[in-house]
This record gives C-alpha cells, structure tokens and sequence, in this order.
C-alpha cells in the first residue's frame, strides 16, 4: 500500500478540482448581513493566507492563534497555519483578560489573528511579550489601537499568490493548541498533530460520528474557538459539506431563521440551545425544522424530556455525543444499533437515546474503582472513565498534568461512567461533581435529568452544599417556565415517585432567573457552589 502522510493538506487539497462550487455561508449577528463564499474561494484565499505568514517571518512550527467568531475568515485560518507547518492556537473569547493572557504567555503565540470587534477584549489583555504580529481581520471597523500596529487581514492576502507549494509536513507534527480547564489548576495545553486531527475528522463524517457528507449543509452552534468546533469545520471541508456559521452569539429567533433559510441538515450545539430553539418553535405554532436529518447534543447531557420533546413534537432526532478537548474532541455518539430498529421509542430512549453513547471506532475506554481494578459494563457499576485512541493526547503541552495520565498509557477523564451490556457508555458524574453524603454517593447528572423533566422546570443544576453532619447534601438550583411554581416539598415528593430515595432529594431548593454558564455553555456549578455554600434557609427563592 502507498505510504501517505495523514496531514493538513490531506483534507485541504482537493477542493478546487471537486467541491470548489459548494458553499461556506456566515451570518454576522451584528450587521444582520449574510456573506457567500465558495469552496474555491476557500482554496484560494487560504493560500494567500499561507504566503502572508511566510512574509510575515513567523517560523514554522509556531503557535499563532485567532481570537475569532465563526466565520469564513476563521476557516481560512483553519488550514492556512497548519498547511505551512504552523500551529493553529484558537483562543476562547469568553476568558477574561487575565486567563487569556496567561494562556498566550504560556503557548508563546507569535501572532494574533483577531475580529475586529474583539480587539479592545485584546487591548484589556496587557503586554503580551511573545506577539509580534496583531492581524485584525476587517481592521477598518476596528478603534485604532495604541498598543499594537495593527495588520489588516485583506490587505496581508491583497496580492499575494492564490497558489502554494503543498508542503511535506510530517503527520505527527503538531496542528493545533487548544486550553482546557476541565482538570485543577491553571489551564492546560492540548495539542493536536496532523494525524489525530485528520483521524478525528474522517471519524467524525462516518455514520458512527455525526454522519456528514457531501449533500450536506452543517451548522456548528458550538464556538471555533472551542475543540475546533468538535472538530466540524475540518470534517465538512474534508467531504465538501456546506458550512454555515454564526458571527457572534444569536439569539433562538434568528438561529431558528438561520436553520430554515440554509436548510440546514445537521446542527450541533449545548443542550440549552435546543432547548431555546424548542421553546422558539413552539412559539412559532410548532414550526417545524423541514431539511433537518438530526440535531447532535454535546457539552452536557441532554434532558429525557428534552429528546422526548424533539421527538414528538418536532420529529426530530436529538442525538447526544460526548468528548472533551483533550479526545479532539468527540468520544462517543448515542445512535442505536441494527438490531435495535424494532424496539419502541421509549426503550430505545432508555437503552440508547438517554446515554453518551458508543465509542467511536479507535476511542478505547475502560472504568475502573478506585484500586485500579476494571468495572464490569454490566450497566450498574460505576467506575473512573479512562480513555486512550490516535486522537486522544498523551500529555498535556510543556509536560503539565502528568497525573492525569498513567504509566500504562490511558488518560483520566475525570468522569465516573456506567458501561451497558450492549457496550454503550453513559456519564454518571464528574468527580467533582458527585455528592458523598453520610458515605454514600449521590449522582448531580440523575437529579438533574429527573427535575428537568417535570414540567414546571426549564434548566436545572445539582450542587454539593456543606451539612454539620452528612458533610454534603445535594442543592436543587432551578429555572421555572413561565408562570410555574415549585416547592421544595413538591420536588422531594416527586423525585421519590421517580425512584429516589429520600437521602437522595435535595434538601435545599434555589429558584433562579437564570443559571450561570462557563465560556463553552456548560452550568457553572463552580459558580453555583461559590455563591451557595454559605448556610442558608432550606428554601429561598432567588430573583436577579
């Protein structure tokens, strides 16, 4: 068998000759304007971006980042840095300056491809020693900046060649840079090569992953900046499938209008989209999505009741998938088995459709006890999820989190997982996140499942609280829809009619306006466990 190299340019290399007409469409949130290019364009002016960098003397094997919405731009990026031998270092624009700051500082990022509308969250970010170049990408609508001289993106490809010389990049040579929180301690490195992101990527267009081909249109509502957009933007160049972005956050209205005027097939986004989204549906008179195949849920599990309602309301398949940053990041995707096509709805949503999933062909994974000793998947028995595959790091960058990884070559996820006989895996908590009360552990993810799907509830979120004499009991935190209430006797009495025991309900009940999320859509329940550890009465009802 011919010998070639798993790179950049592998997924890059033939849009010209096969997808050059198909399309990347970007609709900037601000302006409410809509920009069209093609995959030809895409080709050509990703090359232009190439021989800029070469210009602009950035050696080969640096990092250089974006600080970047969803856009046709950032796509460019995509492959012009690491088709020259580059890193590609996407930032997450929802850190604050000081993390953003310290994450560039440790990455060593040379320059800085940025939104123009991003710039002044740049300016807040301070001396940044190791950046030369700051290339603002439509700089006229940037504020003149006094920090930096500031490089127009247009102006660095005006003229430049719309060829380049296809480079013979090795396939373990590093591709990408991105910053997790997800472990203690300061943000931590993964870095990506050629080979894992091109593995990741033909995984992720299989039936397995999402399921994404040429006669596509794929609307990633998951950030650029974040895993690569679960690794989308490279998997859609790769078969040609149409791209559609978002320049900034939209609001479920325009996401709706967006999907149907794109007639988007695949959308992928955190479970309080979907549940924007379905809430604007219905709305509309329960508008329906016409060119939708299926909708993929990742960041959190999605509520029962919440793929139920897509289900039934919608006909819509809500497919969960799970992954972290670390893994490129998808993991597992939760679609049923051949033999399974005859089973009714609601067991195939017990079996299937309420777990993170089945592993996807090269993801290995094994559950362990606190000895060390494997789990059996016998789906009652929980244990610490390890993982290991050609996509998942084996250190963190500069050497950092090295207890996170063990001798024998497996990564800690930092998840406590239950294995299914039928090999499906599904997430029982974070560790950190588990509740030990009196010595018993109680999982936040079950609660949580259980109270969003009563219907009084729209968002909930379960955090440990301290207790005198349990150490830690469970605090309900909850959004009610419109017009509902909720006691907290209420919630314990149906919880237990769920199947709960009584140690196992919360014995505290907060109602919020709105939960707080982390910069990637997850519930901060660091924020929640901040704001709530303090005693307080059994029962409050919070506004504001």
């Amino acid at each position: 068998m011919m010998h070639t190299e798993l790179n950049s340019w592998l997924l890059f290399d033939h849009l010209e000759r096969h997808h050059a007409d198909d399309e990347i469409v970007t609709r900037f949130t601000a302006t409410g304007t809509t920009h069209r290019q093609t995959f030809g364009d895409l080709a050509r002016r990703a090359q232009q971006l190439m021989h800029a960098l070469d210009d602009l003397g950035i050696e080969r094997g640096a990092p250089v980042a974006t600080l970047a919405w969803n856009t046709f731009r950032h796509l460019e990026a995509y492959f012009a840095v690491p088709c020259t031998g580059r890193i590609l270092h996407t930032l997450n624009l929802r850190l604050s300056p000081q993390e953003l700051g310290y994450i560039i500082g440790h990455a060593a990022d040379r320059a800085i491809i940025v939104d123009a509308d991003l710039v002044p969250l740049l300016e807040r970010v301070g001396p940044m020693p190791s950046v030369e170049h700051v290339i603002v990408m439509e700089a006229a609508a940037a504020e003149p900046s006094p920090t930096w001289h500031v490089v127009d993106y247009e102006e660095l490809l005006a003229d430049q060649p719309a060829t380049y010389d296809r480079l013979d990049i090795p396939e373990r040579a590093p591709l990408g840079l991105c910053y997790t929180s997800g472990t203690t301690g300061m943000p931590k490195g993964a870095l990506s090569t050629h080979r894992s992101t091109y593995l990741h990527a033909i995984a992720v267009t299989s039936g397995a992953g999402f399921s994404i081909g040429p006669s596509d249109a794929v609307l990633p509502v998951v950030p650029m900046f974040h895993a690569n957009a679960w690794g989308v933007p490279y998997a859609c160049t790769a078969v040609g499938a149409k791209q559609v972005f978002s320049a900034g956050p939209l609001d479920p209205a325009g996401l709706v209008d967006l999907l149907v005027e794109e007639e988007v097939t695949i959308a992928l986004g955190v479970p309080t989209v979907w549940l924007a989204v379905a809430e604007e549906l219905a709305r509309r008179g329960g508008a329906r999505l016409p060119a939708m195949r299926h909708l993929i849920a990742g960041g959190a599990q999605p509520p029962r009741s919440l793929i139920e309602r897509y289900r039934d309301e919608f006909g819509l398949s809500l497919v969960q998938a799970w992954g972290m940053t670390e893994m490129s990041p998808v993991g597992t995707v939760a679609w049923p088995k051949a033999r399974m096509r005859h089973w009714s709805e609601e067991r195939l949503l017990d079996e299937v459709g309420s777990k993170a999933g089945l592993p996807l062909p090269g993801v290995d994974m094994v559950l362990r006890d606190a000895e060390g000793r494997e789990v059996p998947w016998d789906g009652e028995s929980m244990g610490d999820l390890y993982v290991r595959g050609p996509w998942v790091v084996d250190g963190y960058y500069r050497g950092e989190g090295a207890e996170c990884f063990t001798a024998d070559g497996w990564f800690r996820t930092g998840d406590v997982a239950i294995g299914s006989p039928d090999g499906y895996m599904v997430i029982a908590d974070r560790t950190k996140d588990l509740i030990k009360s009196g010595g018993e552990w109680i999982s936040s993810v079950e609660l949580e499942a259980a109270i969003m799907a009563l219907p009084e509830v729209a968002e909930a979120a379960v955090v440990a609280v301290p207790d005198p004499r349990w150490l830690e009991r469970p605090l309900a935190c909850v959004v009610l829809r419109a017009g509902a209430t909720l006691t907290l006797d209420e919630l314990r009495d149906r919880l237990v009619g769920a199947g709960f025991a009584r140690w196992q309900v919360p014995d505290r009940l907060e109602v919020l306006e709105e939960i707080p999320t982390t910069s990637v859509g997850k519930f901060d329940k660091k924020a929640l466990r901040a704001r709530f550890c303090a005693d307080h009465p059994t029962e409050r009802r919070a506004h504001g």
